[in-house]
């Protein structure tokens, strides 16, 4: 492994710097030598599973393959770890050391020595991030801003340089959360604000609504005093507060009465003083806003304003809105080795441990399972390290509290029970993702223009859904009614209901004046498995399918999944909605059929292919209309990008890059660069090789891949797809020689042109695709048409191409009559006559043209009643007559009846 090395009582810098290189070396693992801070450690308390942390003695000296230090030179600064420089430089392991502190020589005598005068080594990391286009997540893009925070004192040491201001900006267009950070960064006050600090600590009044503690102070001063924004910040920071109304009454030098007004917020959206102070002619945004009134009865003004405050607090999210249901449990004497492989499987970072009755016995983590294959105990039993000494919530238990339990006990999970029953988990994963979810506005404004101003609140998006939905295949509000009944009919059974996929990307895309209606209707219920251990999702579709008796109801088992289908009329498609019980899914292998299991919803989500693809709507209480972004899909739509959520995600499903592409192309997005890296990859491993050689091997992936190409082809963009396809090498999914040339391109648009040009009766994707696939060498082409699960005859025509071209090239070229070329190509279909054409413009083309609009259409005057009314009788006889008939009336030898009798009676006397 890489190893990366903090130096000792680890402060932000070190740690930012750490893993920021953890992106740049995928795999690597992070050592904190010796302790580090307690701000630090308070931040890691609930973050220690998202960074790539081992401890120091779970690391496997024969396992290292190079080691980088950060923020340190000298061996002094990492003693702890001394150990592994010294084995590193024994075996001739490669070492690198970053850091910014001035450099008299080090003792290590590292590969290579990166030390350049910047505020924070993390700024250095963040540089090289930046030029290699890697995407951070929100929590690496935190600890980053923070290192640089701390070390340059957010700017403002004699250290600090613009490199550091830049590479701050860019760590915020990551999604740096705001915060986090304004909690480690305190302002100083002046004796004049030190004074009213006072005077604030003695007047302050506090209430907790909803897990949400707010807190007013009314003050009076004799002129005015700048700064009270500092004021309100250290007031927030010191009490704790969520929110803070301050206000400062004093008297101008003409001796009129003010009133300022600040408002500070870090709580969840719905408190927004931007909305407060509006009326008044304030100014600012959500969370920071200010006022200044004159002459208003100030009292008065303030009063009313704490009532709005407090009316504004939001529904306090509580464990059962976090959790993860079901949960998934080990018995007691489960192997350690096998809780690795599950832990593997699922992407868990710890496990509950349950009796066969469902009593909830320990939690074990992946650190413990670490520590135990680290000593040699792969089969002993988790029960030997799980902890017993469980701290577990209820339900209803605040996201205050539960956050407090994790960061008190530094546990990374904490059960839900009910009556000792065992309904969900919450992790640290769930707690961070809840605190991130309400702050990308703030982040996004620099970043591009948006394509919605701003993210509705919950109420708002309700609004928005319904208004699209009455424009639905339904209309006059019925399919907004049939979503709110099957909603009822979800919150009736304790389940929770949700819009999810691409309903809710195009929701979001569009503004309220020019919005779509929305045509795709799949919903997910995360709910308990019902009684008749069916999938939720079922279990619902059947209920509603009861109440409307129109509808027919199409159930997959295998999928928990059901489609209610309401046809209203023959010629009109019909109206379909999908419903499906939130579950995950596991590939056994590379590009195989997933293995699916009921889960969460966030377990849903985050089985789908790209983050704009993983929003969810809650249509159920408490809060309908709140959207569920846990992989920072709104931000990835204001940046208009395509960003696929796992490393391994196109290696499990290669029709997931033509997906990619498809998206890109039809909402005008760019694919993001490391995106792009994992489409490169993926194709470079060879994956998808025996798909190509080996019809048959994964046929519904096959299908799915054949589904991708069609609806990429049916559109008017195909060729900016296909383009785009190729510049990835995504082609070669196809097969490994395929790839586009001009050749090529020209014979793709000249058959979209004679498909448009006549009507015949031929798909114009499906031509596409057999031009593509007719330009590889003749021995692959029945083997790429078989794995993409072409029809039959699509496959005959490719197997015979090769011979047919070069029969007909030497027929053709021989033909001197228009009844030589008759001859030739009457046998073949409409099909097969645009691939020779298209292929061989020059040399055939002109002929095929010909005989397509000229020659196919003249017939000869006289047919086989003709000639039996003549008198010849029917026989062998009958073909060469008719034959000789039409050939000599396309040569211009009979050009009406009287002709035709004539060379009868010349040819076939009776």
């Amino acid at each position: 492994m890489d190893l990366i090395l903090c130096h000792t009582t680890a402060d932000f810098d070190t740690l930012g710097a750490a893993v920021g290189l953890s992106r740049l070396y995928p795999g690597a693992r992070i050592v904190l030598t010796g302790g580090c801070h307690p701000a630090v450690r308070s931040f890691l308390s609930i973050r220690r599973s998202v960074y790539s942390l081992i401890e120091r003695r779970a690391v496997v000296l024969e396992q290292i393959r190079s080691i980088m230090i950060v923020d340190a030179h000298q061996r002094d600064r990492i003693a702890p770890a001394a150990d592994l420089v010294e084995y590193a430089i024994s075996n001739h392991l490669p070492i690198t050391i970053y850091d910014h502190h001035s450099c008299k020589g080090t003792d290590i005598k590292p590969a290579e020595l990166h030390i350049e005068p910047v505020g924070a080594t993390t700024t250095l990391i963040a540089e090289v991030l930046q030029t290699e286009k890697i995407q951070l997540s929100p929590h690496e893009a935190t600890v980053m801003a923070l290192g640089i925070h701390a070390d340059t004192g957010s700017l403002t040491f004699e250290q600090a340089t613009p490199r550091d201001a830049t590479a701050l900006a860019w760590l915020m267009t990551q999604g740096s959360h705001q915060r986090t950070i304004a909690e480690a960064t305190k302002p100083g006050l002046s004796d004049r604000l030190q004074t009213l600090l006072a005077e604030a600590l003695e007047q302050i009044q506090t209430q907790t609504i909803e897990g949400h503690q707010i807190g007013w102070a009314y003050l009076k001063a004799n002129q005015f005093v700048p700064g009270l924004s500092s004021l309100a910040s250290y007031l927030m920071g010191l009490l704790g507060l969520d929110s803070l109304l301050l206000g400062t009454e004093y008297l101008t030098v003409k001796g009129d009465q003010k009133l300022t007004l600040i408002g500070r917020s870090r709580g969840p959206a719905g408190v927004n003083f931007q909305q407060l102070f509006k009326p008044l002619g304030g100014g600012g945004h959500a969370h920071a806003a200010a006022a200044t009134l004159r002459d208003q009865h100030p009292n008065t003004v303030f009063s009313e304003l704490v009532q709005k405050l407090s009316a504004q607090i939001p529904h306090a999210p509580v464990a059962r809105d976090l959790m993860s249901s079901p949960v998934r449990t080990i018995r007691p004497n489960t192997p350690i080795t096998e809780a690795q492989r599950i832990l593997l499987r699922y992407g868990h970072s710890g496990l509950c441990v349950a009796e066969a009755d469902g009593t909830l016995v320990g939690v074990i983590s992946r650190r413990d399972i670490d520590l135990a294959l680290h000593h040699g105990f792969s089969h002993a039993p988790v029960k030997g390290y799980m902890t017993i000494n469980l701290k577990t919530i209820e339900p209803q238990t605040p996201l205050p509290e539960i956050q407090n339990l994790m960061v008190t006990y530094d546990v990374g999970r904490l059960p839900v029970l009910k009556d000792q029953a065992l309904l969900g988990i919450v992790t640290r994963t769930d707690v961070l993702r809840q605190v991130y979810q309400g702050t990308l506005n703030q982040q996004l404004s620099s970043i591009a223009p948006p394509a919605v101003a701003e993210l509705p609140t919950p109420a708002q998006l309700h609004q928005q859904l319904r208004r699209h939905l009455d424009r639905g295949p339904l209309g006059k509000a019925q399919l907004g009614a049939m979503l709110e009944q099957i909603a009822q009919a979800a919150t009736d059974r304790g389940w929770q209901l949700y819009l999810v996929g691409g309903a809710v990307r195009d929701l979001l895309l569009n503004s309220s004046d020019q919005s779509l209606p929305i045509k795709d209707i799949d919903l997910v219920v995360d709910g308990l498995q019902s009684a008749a251990d069916v999938g939720a999702g079922v279990a619902l579709a059947q209920v509603i399918r009861a109440q409307h008796p129109a509808a027919e109801i199409q159930i997959h088992g295998q999928f928990q999944t059901a489609a209610l289908v309401w046809q209203s009329a023959p010629d009109t498609p019909p109206l379909v909605i999908d419903i499906a019980t939130a579950r995950t899914e596991f590939y056994p292998y590379p590009a195989a059929n997933p293995e699916v299991e009921p889960s969460s919803i966030r377990q849903d989500l985050y089985r789908r292919d790209f983050s704009i693809n993983a929003m969810a709507i809650r249509l159920t209480p408490p809060q309908p209309g709140q959207l569920l972004d846990f992989f920072g899909g709104w931000q990835d739509l204001q940046r208009r990008q395509i960003r696929v959520l796992h490393a391994n995600s196109f290696i499990e499903d290669p029709t997931r890059i033509y997906r990619a592409v498809r998206f890109a192309v039809r909402l005008g997005f760019m694919i993001d660069a490391q995106t792009q890296q994992f489409i490169r990859y993926a194709i470079e491993s060879g994956v998808y090789v025996g798909l190509q050689t080996q019809p048959g091997r994964a046929p519904a992936l096959q299908t799915r891949l054949k589904a991708e190409l069609k609806y990429i082809l049916e559109t008017h963009d195909w060729q900016k797809a296909l383009a785009l396809l190729d510049k990835l090498g995504a082609l070669s999914c196809l097969h490994p020689t395929l790839a586009m040339h001009p050749g090529l391109w020209r014979q793709m648009r000249r058959v979209e042109r004679w498909v448009e040009r006549f009507t015949f009766d031929i798909l114009p994707w499906q031509m596409l695709i057999e031009v593509l696939i007719a330009d590889l060498e003749p021995k692959f082409r029945p083997l790429v048409a078989q794995a993409l699960v072409l029809p039959s005859q699509v496959i005959q025509r490719l197997s015979t191409l090769a011979d047919l071209e070069q029969t007909l090239l030497g027929q053709l070229s021989a033909a001197r009559q228009p009844s030589d070329i008759y001859q030739a190509l009457q046998a073949c279909d409409m099909a097969t006559l645009l691939l020779l054409s298209t292929r061989h413009p020059h040399r055939l083309g002109a002929k095929i043209w010909r005989y397509i609009t000229h020659l196919s259409t003249i017939k000869s005057p006289l047919d086989g009643k003709d000639l039996k009314k003549l008198g010849y009788q029917p026989g062998p006889q009958f073909k060469s007559m008719l034959t000789d008939l039409t050939h000599a009336t396309l040569n211009g030898a009979i050009r009406s009846r009287g002709d035709a009798l004539t060379y009868l009676k010349a040819n076939y006397p009776t």
